[in-house]
C-alpha cells in the first residue's frame, strides 16, 4: 500500500532529472592517464627524474653551460648556450615584478666572444641583484659572464682559463684585422677589471703568461686562486650563493624603503 501523504523520495543521484539512476563509480579519464604517463616519460628522458620539483621563488636561476653559441650554429652533439635564448630571458627578468634576483650557474668552455660579451653586459645592466656561481669551469669568455654579477662565487674544484682572443678558420692578413682583435681584447680587459677586484696588471699577467697552457699562452686558475687574485669574490657553493642573493635582495628593498 502506497502512502500518498508520505511518498518515498529516492536519494539524489548525479542526474537531477533521473534521481533513481544508479550512481556510476568514478573512472579516471583515459586521456588524462595517457597525458600523465607521457609527461612522466618526458621528464625521465629530459630531466632524468620522474617528477621535477617545483617551488614558488623570488629567484630566477639561469644556466650558462657548454659552449656559448653566437652567429654560427654549432653541431647538434654540442652542449650549447644560445645567446638568442638567453637575452630575451634577461629582458623578461628585468620586467617581471615577481622575480627579485638572478642566480647564474656557470659550467662553460667559452665560445663566441661577441655573444658572451653581450650576455655579460646585459647581466651587469640589470637593476635587480645578481649572483654567479662557477661550477666545473668558467673558461675563456665565461670569465666576463662570471664577473658580470653583483657578487660571484666559485667552488673549490672549479677552474677558469684566462687567455687572449683566438680565432679559428680563415683570417685576412691585413693590419685592420689585427687592430680589430686588439680592440676586442681591450673590451674584454676593461670589462673584467671594472667588474671584479683584480688589477689590470695582474689580469694581463695571467692573460699573457707562457708555459702553462699547451700550444697557447694563458693561465688556468683554480677556485682558491681565482678568489686570491680578486677575480671571484668568494669560495662557496649553492647554499652560500642563494644566501648572498637573498641578502642583496633585502638590502635593495631596505634602500628603496629609505628613499621613499
Amino acid at each position: 500500500m502506497i502512502d500518498n501523504d508520505n511518498p518515498v523520495v529516492a536519494p539524489p543521484g548525479p542526474n537531477p532529472e533521473n534521481p533513481n539512476a544508479p550512481v556510476q563509480p568514478d573512472v579516471p579519464n583515459k586521456k588524462s592517464r595517457q597525458a600523465k604517463k607521457s609527461a612522466t616519460t618526458e621528464n625521465i628522458q629530459v630531466m632524468g627524474s620522474s617528477e621535477v620539483p617545483t617551488a614558488k621563488s623570488n629567484i630566477h636561476v639561469m644556466t650558462i653551460i657548454g659552449q656559448i653559441e653566437g652567429h654560427m650554429v654549432l653541431p647538434p652533439q654540442n652542449k650549447t648556450t644560445k645567446y638568442e635564448h638567453v637575452m630575451p630571458q634577461i629582458a623578461a627578468i628585468e620586467q617581471n615584478p615577481d622575480i627579485e634576483g638572478l642566480l647564474l650557474l656557470l659550467n662553460t668552455v667559452g665560445g663566441d666572444v661577441e655573444a658572451g660579451l653581450a650576455i655579460a653586459e646585459l647581466i651587469a645592466s640589470l637593476s635587480k641583484p645578481t649572483v654567479s656561481l662557477v661550477l666545473g669551469g668558467g673558461h675563456s669568455i665565461g670569465v666576463p659572464i662570471a664577473v658580470s654579477a653583483n657578487y660571484s662565487f666559485i667552488v673549490e674544484s672549479a677552474s677558469m682559463t684566462i687567455h687572449p682572443i683566438r680565432l679559428t678558420g680563415l683570417v685576412i692578413g691585413a693590419p685592420s684585422s689585427f687592430d680589430y682583435l686588439e680592440k676586442m681584447q681591450e673590451r674584454i680587459n676593461r670589462f673584467v677589471v671594472s667588474h671584479s677586484k683584480i688589477t689590470e696588471k695582474k689580469w694581463k699577467e695571467l692573460l699573457f703568461k707562457t708555459g702553462e697552457l699547451s700550444r697557447d699562452i694563458g693561465t688556468n686558475v683554480v677556485g682558491r686562486d681565482a678568489v686570491r687574485y680578486g677575480l671571484i669574490d668568494e669560495l662557496g657553493g649553492m647554499a652560500q650563493a642563494i644566501a648572498k642573493l637573498q641578502e642583496l635582495i633585502r638590502t635593495q628593498k631596505e634602500t628603496k624603503g629609505l628613499k621613499q
